[in-house]
């Protein structure tokens, strides 16, 4: 992994981390009340912010492609 890489992976976590925290929070004067729309959007971000640090989202051609590829440049 790239130092860039490790970067986006804890900022993710960090703010999945957040999201939580958010989330649980109690609302005010002691309301039994728990969610929040930005808790989820954190929680969205932060898991995007992961699957794409982790090179998830990175293309990985198949061994069918490669074949094709080879056979159109003749190697």
């Amino acid at each position: 992994m790239t130092p860039g890489a490790i970067i986006e992976v804890a900022v993710a976590a960090a703010l999945i981390v957040a999201a939580v925290v958010l989330y649980r929070r109690r609302g005010a004067e002691g309301e039994a009340r728990t969610g929040s729309q930005t808790a989820v959007l954190l929680l969205i971000i932060g898991l995007i912010m992961a699957i794409h640090g982790l090179g998830l989202l990175e293309y990985r051609p198949s061994r069918g492609e490669l074949d094709a590829a080879a056979r159109r440049t003749g190697s």
